[in-house]
This record gives C-alpha cells, structure tokens and sequence, in this order.
C-alpha cells in the first residue's frame, strides 16, 4: 500500500511541475490513430500523434484539459490527472469545426483532405483534379496519362508537377513521350487514404519536377469494409471492382484491391479500351517498429481517334467523333513493389526507410500531323521504352527543445535510378512496319538526394528554414550514332527555400513562403548543345486560411513565379523546344461551408497571368495557359440513405500560340452523382456532362496537311469532350 501511495504521488508531483504527459490514441477497434492533433487548451503546447498513435505533451499540469482532433474523428476533451493518459476516439462524418491549423498542415493540404473525404475520388482519371485549379484532358483513348493544366503551366503529363504514391515517385524522367510523364491509373480510387497537396516549392521534400506543387497519395492501411462493385454505362462502358481485407488485426492488417475497366468512348471508332489493376497492402507493427509492403500491377491497352483539325469537321469530311487516322493507340504497363520500415525512439524522434522497385513498359502510336512529312505512307510514329526503376529514401524527424524554443528538426537522403532499355521514337506504318527511326537508345539516369529542415516555433510564429541539394548523373547510347558509345553528364542544384507561418489560434493562418524548384532536362539531350545546365524557378506565395466560422474555410492567395527557361522535349518529334524565360503571378480564392451537418459547398477560382520574359509585347503569349478557372460544387453525404453531389468546371478561353492569334475555346461542364446506401448494398448513378454541351477536351495550334491538300494548314486540332455520359453501380459489402 505504501509502494502505490509513493507511485501516485511521483506523478501528481511530476504533474504538478508541468512535466510531459504521453499516451496512446487508439479509435473504437483499438487501432492507434496517426497524426492527431493534440493541443492543451490553457498552455496551447501541441503535439501530434505518431504512426503508433503515440504523443508526447509538454509544459502539462494536474488539471489542464487536454484536447483531441482530426478531420474524421469526434473532438474529445479530457482532464489531466496523471503523467500517462491513453484515449480512445471515436469515428465520424467530416466535420469543417475538426479542421485545426498547425505550422505541421499544409494549408492547400487541409482543402484537398476535405474534398476527399466530402466527395471521394471516383477514377483514376479525377485523382489530380482534387487540387485547386488543377484542371486535366485526356487525348489519347484513354490510356495516355492526361494533360496537367495549373498555375499557367501547360504541364505536358507532368514535367512541373510531381506527384507520388505512399512515397513511390510517379513521374518518368527522360520518357518516350516527354519529360516527366506522370501516368496515375495504376491508383485504385478506393484504395486512397488521403490526398496531401503542396504547392510551390517550399517543402525539403520537393525535389524534381515540384515547380508549381506536389501531390502526395496515400493509400489506406486498412479497408473498413470488403466489397464487390459493378458499373455499368454508356458507350460500352464497365468496371468490375473487388476488394478483400484478409488480415485484419491491431498490429496487422492485409488487403488486395482488383479492377477491371473497359470502354469503347464515344468515337465512331471504338477505343476498345481495357485495363486491368492490383493494389494490395501489408501493415506490421511490432513495438517501436511498423513495416508497410505494398505491391501494384497494371496494364492497359487501346486504340484512339487522335487529335482531329477544324477545318475536317467544318467541310464535313468527318464528325466530331471522326477521325482522321484511326490506327493510333497503344498499351502499357507498371509493376510497383515498396518496402517502408517506420522507427519510433523514446527521444521523441522517427526514422523512416523507403526501398522500391518499378518495372515500367510503353508502347504508344500516334498521328498529328497526317501527311505533313510522308505524303506517301502517312506521319505516324511509334514511342516505345522498357524501364527499371530502383529507389531508396530515408527521412528522420526530431522533436528538439534548444533555449526553450521548440524546433522539429527534419533531413533526408536518398537516390533513384532509371534503367531506360530501347527508348525510342520511329516513323512507322500502320503499326507494322518502321520506316525510320528518330531515336534509339538506353538512358540510365540517376538522381542522389538530401535535404535539412527546421520547424522553428516562436510563440504564435514558425520559421521554417529548409535546404535540398540534388545531384544528378545523365546517360545515353545512342544506338543511331556511329561510335555507340555511352555518354555521361553530371549536374548539381541547390534548392534554398524559406516559410514563415503565422498562427494566432488553431482556426487561422496565414504565410509567406520562398522557394527554388526545377526539372530537369532529358538526358537525351543533356548531352548535346544544352549542357548540364538545370533551369530553376523562384517561386513566392503569400496568403491565408481562415476558419471564420465552425462552418466555414476561406484560403485566400497570391503567388509570382520566375522560371529561368522552359526546356520542353517534344518526345513526338525527338526535340527541345527551349522556350525562354517566364513570368507568373497569380491569385486563388477556395471556399467550403457547410451550412448543414450533411451538406457541403466548395468553390475555387483562380487568376494567372503567365507571359514570356523576353519577348515583344503581344508575342509573348505562353501557349494553352489557363488564365481563369472556376470549380465547385454542392455534396450531400450521408453514411446511410440517399447521397449525391453536382459540380461544375469552367475553364476560358486561352492562347493556342505566342500571339493568340489562334484561340483554345473555353468551355463549362457540369456533373451529377446520386445514390442510396444501406448496411450492405449501395446503389448509385453518375452523369457526366449533364447537360450535353459540345466541348473539346484537349486542343493544339498544329501544323498539318490532310490527303487530298497542296498546303499545310495551322489550326487548332482537338480531342472531342465526352458528351452526356450515365453511368450506373451497384456494390455489395461483406
């Protein structure tokens, strides 16, 4: 009795003193809860959760209330009473009264994590558009990666936006089709955890490609339920998904997710379109340890009408839906294979180890220009490579107390490595026959990495100092030259950046942020007139989010960018189109209420103005720069019974060329989705364009000549929008 009277009053002393408090946050299935917000109401000393659910408070006394939240969670308040307290939460709809500010949330982040969990991810394809502003078109059959449009970037299929997967590196250096190529459709929407949005290049972790963001996708460790679910649609349209949680314990969990689409679009000529996806996720925790093997597999194939010209469907030679060269297409394929190994020590600090392995394959036939260089057997050409990729990260994060300031201080390392087998680009004939090769070669490119960072807290201020350091190692044979021989180039880039985050109360903040980002060139043509030069961009954002009321988020933002020179490699004609320097400034505003506990609006629009630096005025036009977007939309969500959502896209019109002398029409569209759900069946129905308007998804000022001209024509050629499109689903969870 003696011994617990002695126990109890270490503690109460130690509690009395303002010693640190730690426990456990687990939900009602006892499994711990990562990265909550822990905050003590009187101090406002905050911490958050580990992968374990672990925290640590600071500065903490017998009988201050402590505070519990995250978006999905119900906010819980408790007395401390003792230096160990383990709590359970509990799960509910998102609510915008859980959103807490903290220098640890990204602002754009907090947005997109809203938008998921309001109106989930529906395709592969919708993935991306959960950013702000970010707007996608599709021009190839579907199985091409889509077009990124955002911050008055023409990002190609991704050469200013990185985007990741659970850490796994998406983008494609020196591709068959262009720098960067950033093909998403290996993701199973289902299958996603949360959408984790940066923009610009302010965080250490943004390495190549982050010019205007990063897209960081995190699957889920664990299903809430199993299910089967059959869609079913216009235009031959089907998918089939199955998913299946066969581990499902508190320190283990174990789940595989399969798809299968197919489709014939809207084209007079189907696109026979067919893809087959696997996701599947291994979690083990053990101790202060937690393993995460990921395994992914996809391949599609199909055939595209291409990219036709106005003046064709003008004369009405063919319809919108026509095509000109119907013989394009293509198929590809992904393997993905990741091992995370999670470290937790008791001097509040984490290590966590990333090892994975790519096996990439592409095939892709196009035509663009018809008869413009081969009046005889046609212009169509043939990209093709057979990849590898090898990578290995390690990230380490510590909690730090140097002069009563609070710093987590956080450095990496790491390297990736592309093993290109056959990267090439032919003029061929009717898929069979090559008639010239462009280029022909193996790449073997590498990337070393690391970076430090500070999050240094003062008071209702944080400075976020941050340096990376990128050293890259570019090689090519070329198969066409006449010694064959590998070259090698070396280049290094240093990124300093710098955040200064302002936070009076966890339902405002505002922020100023500078940065240095890049892509890199392509190392086919490191190695010839362009040098090892690495062009940089120098990037500002200054702004705010403001929770104004339990029920509503406003983020308002300014932004300017400086790139040094826009290298793009055309992968559809082998070159670089060195394009000069450029100028950006923009504005953004996003907006959610929640007027009810089941309803929802959201509403963003953004301003760019994007110009050439050095070039005369009214040439200067950067082409198919987005200057004006507006998305938004109204959900109504509901665990159980009726559910559904309507949302819209405008986009206006925008310069095709350096003098706007050829316009990309803008355009509106709007979607709706509804549903009923019980205990186990889910019934729902989605309605793309719904009111059928007639709008091109893709557009190009292109130079081409058709059989039966003398002359070549610029004009804008398209990819037609889908019109009305329902899609019906069915899912059944056991």
């Amino acid at each position: 009795m003696k011994n617990v009277i002695y126990i109890a009053l270490f503690w109460v002393t130690s509690i009395a003193v303002g010693q640190t408090v730690k426990g456990v946050v687990a939900n009602q299935n006892k499994t711990p809860v990562e990265y909550m917000f822990v905050v003590n109401q009187k101090t406002q000393e905050h911490a958050h959760t580990n992968f374990k659910g672990e925290f640590r408070l600071a500065n903490t006394y017998v009988g201050d209330t402590i505070i519990f939240q995250k978006i999905g969670f119900n906010p819980k308040k408790i007395v401390c009473t003792s230096a160990i307290v383990n709590v359970q939460v509990t799960t509910q709809s998102i609510a915008l009264e859980q959103v807490v500010l903290t220098s640890g949330v990204s602002a754009s982040s907090v947005i997109t994590a809203i938008d998921v969990e309001t109106n989930p991810v529906k395709s592969a394809q919708e993935l991306l558009t959960k950013v702000p502003g970010l707007i996608i078109g599709q021009h190839a059959g579907g199985g091409k990666a889509e077009q990124i449009f955002y911050r008055g970037f023409d990002i190609d299929h991704g050469t200013d936006l990185q985007v990741n997967v659970d850490g796994l590196p998406v983008n494609m250096v020196s591709h068959a089709h262009g720098q960067g190529y950033a093909d998403l459709h290996f993701v199973i929407p289902e299958t996603i955890k949360n959408l984790d949005f940066k923009a610009g290049t302010y965080n250490a972790k943004q390495g190549n490609f982050a010019t205007t963001g990063t897209v960081n996708i995190s699957s889920k460790e664990r299903l809430s339920d199993n299910r089967i679910k059959l869609e079913v649609g216009d235009f031959n349209s089907q998918r089939l998904l199955f998913m299946n949680q066969f581990i499902n314990k508190t320190n283990e969990s174990a789940y595989v997710a399969t798809e299968y689409i197919k489709s014939d679009g809207p084209f007079e000529s189907p696109q026979n379109f067919k893809r087959f996806n696997i996701n599947s996720k291994y979690i083990k925790r053990i101790e202060d340890t937690q393993l995460a093997f990921t395994f992914s597999h996809f391949e599609s194939n199909w055939n595209a009408s291409g990219q036709i010209p106005e003046r064709a469907v003008n004369n009405g030679s063919i319809s919108r839906f026509g095509a000109i060269d119907d013989t394009e297409g293509g198929e590809t394929a992904r393997t993905n294979i990741a091992l995370a190994i999670t470290n937790s020590y008791s001097d509040n600090s984490e290590l966590k180890h990333l090892l994975y392995y790519t096996n990439y394959q592409f095939d892709l036939y196009s035509n663009f220009t018809f008869f413009l260089e081969n009046p005889v057997d046609g212009d169509q050409i043939h990209q093709k490579e057979n990849r590898a990729i090898f990578g290995y990260q390690s990230d380490y994060k510590k909690q730090l107390n140097i002069a009563n300031k609070e710093i987590l201080f956080s450095a990496g390392l790491g390297v990736r490595a592309d093993k290109v087998k056959d990267n090439q680009l032919s003029s061929t004939k009717n898929k069979t026959e090559i008639l010239e090769r462009i280029q022909y070669g193996d790449v073997n490119e590498t990337n070393f990495f690391g970076y430090v960072s500070g999050d240094i807290e003062l008071g209702k201020w944080n400075i976020i100092p941050a340096l990376r350091v990128d050293y890259f190692s570019f090689g090519y044979q070329d198969f066409l030259s006449t010694d064959n021989k590998l070259k090698e180039q070396t280049s290094a880039v240093v990124s300093p950046k710098l955040s200064v985050l302002y936070t009076p109360v966890n339902s405002f903040q505002a922020y100023v942020k500078l940065g240095q980002g890049f892509h890199t060139n392509d190392s086919r043509l490191v190695l010839n007139s362009l040098g090892n030069d690495i062009p940089k961009a120098y990037t500002t954002d200054v702004g705010f989010v403001w929770r104004a009321d339990p029920k509503v988020l406003i983020g308002l933002g300014a932004w300017a960018m400086y790139s040094e020179q826009e290298f793009v490699y055309v992968g559809d004609a082998g070159v670089v189109e060195p394009n000069g320097a450029s100028e950006r400034v923009g504005l953004s505003l996003n907006t959610r209420l929640q007027p009810t506990r089941n309803l929802f609006v959201n509403f963003d629009a953004n301003y760019t103005h994007a110009r050439f630096a050095n070039e005369p005025n009214g040439e200067d036009y950067v082409p198919l720069a987005p200057s004006f977007t507006l998305k938004g939309g109204i959900t109504y969500k509901k665990d159980k019974g009726f559910y559904g959502g309507i949302d819209f896209l405008h986009l206006t019109d925008r310069p095709a060329n350096e003098d706007n002398s050829i316009v990309a029409d803008g355009y509106t569209l709007t979607n709706l989705n509804a549903g009923y759900r019980w205990n186990k069946v889910e019934l729902g129905i989605q309605i793309q364009n719904l009111f059928d308007v007639e709008w091109n998804e893709t557009q190009f000022a292109t130079e081409s000549k058709l059989a039966n001209e003398t002359n070549s024509v610029e004009e804008i050629h398209f990819t037609p929008g889908t019109p009305l499109f329902v899609k019906s689903s069915i899912t059944y969870k056991f």
